[in-house]
């Protein structure tokens, strides 16, 4: 079952002038060790990889049915890359809190993110889906 759906568009251009505007404190505030390794590895698309996962957080904190309010943090929401390049989003603190609240008895939490960009826009949606839990006995 779907337990939240979440969209965001960010523009890139906007991105990269807050991070002109602010540099380090802005990217050390939003986004994780493991985002700032993946950005920076991608010297051509710095801004385009920020982007993409400032709107990753703002997609899952809307299917989380919050919003970036409630107590929920920029970090508390992560996107990192399988091997494949699919996007994986992984959550801790108030955010893992949240996610563990609205997910049913029996089921575990599954979450889905998928990003895109075309400058200047940014966009990725993320699905909450709860899946039952299988017995194994």
């Amino acid at each position: 079952m779907i337990l939240g759906i979440g969209a965001d568009l960010a523009n890139i251009d906007r991105i990269q002038g807050t991070m002109d505007r602010f540099g380090d404190r802005f990217i050390q505030r939003i986004f994780t060790p493991r985002e700032q390794v993946k950005a920076n590895s991608r010297p051509m698309a710095v801004a385009a990889t920020y982007a993409k996962r400032w709107a990753a957080k703002e997609a899952c904190s809307k299917a989380l049915g919050t919003g970036l309010r409630m107590g929920i943090a920029w970090k508390d929401m992560a996107v990192s890359n399988l091997y494949s390049g699919q996007p994986v989003m992984h959550v801790t603190g108030w955010a893992a809190a949240r996610l563990a609240e609205m997910t049913p008895p029996g089921h575990e939490a599954v979450i889905h993110v998928t990003l895109t960009d075309d400058h200047p826009w940014a966009q990725a949606f993320v699905v909450i889906e709860a899946r039952p839990i299988k017995d194994t006995e």
